[in-house]
């Protein structure tokens, strides 16, 4: 196992839900992360209850939990400041292509949030290739495209 998803705006209930706690806890003993989805909802569900701050709640929670979140199309204050505050909380860019992400997340990540962001594609929908359109244009250095193509996801979850 590389780790437990779970959907919040399935349930129409936050990721801090009692439902969750037992994933929580099966994910702080099997060593893996707690992967969710944050932000905007792709189908027409509400979206309330994927507001990145219910991270912050759940990471004091359970403190040896990893949490990898799908931000949807928006990384807000309230994400960046959960990934900068915990280490153990990564953003995944796997909603979209490079040539997408919002101009607030280029900046995060150069600034900031170099080791709290990780590529994902969300294969088979999006393939690699084409979720790495423009990733030119996030203007990283080496050492930042490193830790976001490949060395942030190695740590998230446990890859050697």
């Amino acid at each position: 196992i590389q780790g437990n998803a779970v959907l919040p705006w399935l349930w129409s209930v936050p990721p801090t839900a009692c439902l969750f706690y037992p994933v929580h806890a099966a994910s702080c003993k099997l060593g893996v992360p707690f992967c969710t989805q944050i932000g905007q909802t792709g189908p027409l569900m509400p979206s309330e209850v994927g507001r990145s701050i219910f991270l912050d709640q759940l990471v004091l929670d359970f403190l040896d939990l990893l949490v990898v979140w799908e931000d949807w199309l928006s990384v807000d204050n309230e994400a960046g400041a959960v990934a900068t505050q915990h280490p153990d909380a990564f953003i995944d860019t796997s909603a979209c292509t490079s040539d997408g992400y919002p101009p607030q997340l280029a900046e995060f990540i150069r600034h900031h949030g170099g080791r709290d962001v990780l590529f994902g594609s969300k294969y088979p929908m999006i393939s690699p290739a084409k979720a790495l359109d423009g990733l030119c244009s996030l203007w990283l250095d080496d050492t930042l495209r490193q830790h976001f193509l490949e060395d942030n996801a190695k740590r998230a979850f446990g890859l050697s």
